[in-house]
């Protein structure tokens, strides 16, 4: 009991000292997500422009959200540098790697001037909230409730020209400064570089498992189970299923025999013949089913332990993830508003639309047979009676959720095409 004492103290101590040494590390990944953010949110609504009145098409009401989204996450970013900073002179420690994270960060929160005074008067950086749009009481929001910036009123966002036409020319301008040809060939460089992490990560994801799957199956757990099953059981079948297409393979074949004795006018096999080879048909039938009762029982330990690759894979893999996150929104957001309206009606059509009970149908009879279950057809009927209609429920709610916000012409188009 003592010496079970003692080990949990030192696992826990150990525990605290990982978690402290990780500390520069998680600090600055945390910062860097945020100025990743900020940087998918110029990208997508302030045509890759500084994140203000003038750069974007918006009212004040949208702005003050913005506005309220931004410095929450410059708030958070000099937090968790702070607390880089601090903990690294603390452990001494210097890695090649964070310069990159470090020049974006310092690249994104560079456009923008935040008062260090802000960040002690945050208490708690995770209950800074944005600003709902839908809230019409949030119209005129005080800059001390939220720390909300500045924001122009509207007949100074309002001018003479149109407000496409400035972004227009602030574009202009900044593809004819002098380092408009250095920061394109950087962030080129950048890109390059998450695409490639991101694509072998998609490919280390997929194909680990896999293998894992395969390879443990053929040299662990298939002789394993053959040896088992041969010295303990006698069993040939896992279940009823398995049993009654037996059967009606070995009737089958005896009916086949039949009628082959009647195309002739005299018995080409005699009654003790037939009886031979349906016996001999019998064994080859058993010992295919014993074959595909192994395999059935191997799969479930093989398929665990390809699960157990995937979430160690996922847990080591924080960055990659980041990574593979920002390529997925940069995808996402490059699309076309008809695409993806495409997309969404096309994975929606597939999962929870007209003819989606069928493909539930195969994929649920498919997994039974695979993990050697029986396929029961009420359990199946009512799985495809509520989890499609639970899915379709969240698309919906995302639908009006996050989509009406994220890209209106998206869901205008998305509306037109169902109808």
């Amino acid at each position: 009991m003592k010496n079970s004492f003692f080990q949990n103290i030192k696992y826990q101590i150990s525990k605290f000292k990982q978690w402290f040494l990780s500390t520069p590390e998680r600090a600055l990944l945390e910062a860097y997500q945020a100025a990743q953010i900020i940087r998918n949110i110029e990208i997508e609504h302030f045509g890759n422009q500084k994140i203000s009145a003038s750069t974007g098409n918006y009212t004040e009401n949208v702005m003050s959200y913005w506005q309220g989204y931004l410095n929450k996450n410059l708030i958070f970013i000099k937090v968790k540098l702070a607390e880089f900073r601090l903990s690294r002179s603390v452990l001494n420690i210097s890695e090649a790697a964070i310069l990159e994270q470090l020049q974006f960060i310092d690249d994104v929160i560079s456009k923008y001037n935040i008062p260090t005074e802000q960040i002690s008067t945050i208490q708690d950086i995770s209950n800074v909230t944005p600003i709902p749009i839908n809230n019409p009481v949030n119209k005129k929001v005080k800059i001390s409730d939220n720390n909300i910036a500045n924001v122009p009123p509207v007949t100074q966002k309002t001018g003479f020209l149109p407000r496409s036409l400035g972004r227009t020319i602030n574009r202009i301008q900044s593809d004819l400064s002098p380092q408009a040809e250095a920061d394109f060939i950087r962030n080129y460089h950048i890109t390059q570089r998450r695409t490639r992490i991101a694509l072998r990560f998609f490919l280390i994801l997929i194909l680990v498992p896999l293998l894992t799957q395969h390879i443990s199956k053929q040299v662990l757990f298939s002789p394993l189970v053959e040896k088992v099953r041969g010295e303990t059981s006698e069993h040939i079948f896992l279940n009823v299923n398995m049993e009654i297409k037996a059967l009606e393979e070995l009737k089958t074949f005896e009916h086949k025999l039949k009628f082959e004795n009647l195309l002739y006018e005299s018995p080409k096999f005699s009654h003790e013949e037939v009886q031979e080879q349906m016996r001999e048909k019998a064994l080859e039938i058993a010992e295919e089913f014993t074959q595909e009762s192994n395999s059935a029982i191997s799969n479930i330990f093989a398929d665990l332990l390809s699960l157990v690759a995937f979430g160690i894979i996922v847990a080591m893999s924080k960055k990659e993830i980041v990574i593979v996150k920002s390529f997925i929104d940069n995808i996402v957001y490059g699309l076309s508003d008809s695409a993806k309206a495409f997309l969404i009606i096309l994975f929606t059509d597939i999962f929870v639309g007209f003819h989606s009970p069928h493909g539930w149908e195969v994929l649920l009879e498919g997994l039974s047979e695979h993990l050697g279950i029986p396929a029961n057809r009420s359990a199946i009927f009512l799985f495809i009676a509520t989890f499609p209609v639970i899915l379709d429920t969240i698309f919906k709610y995302w639908i009006f959720r996050y989509l009406s916000r994220l890209s209106p012409s998206a869901l205008a188009t998305l509306k037109e095409m169902d109808e």
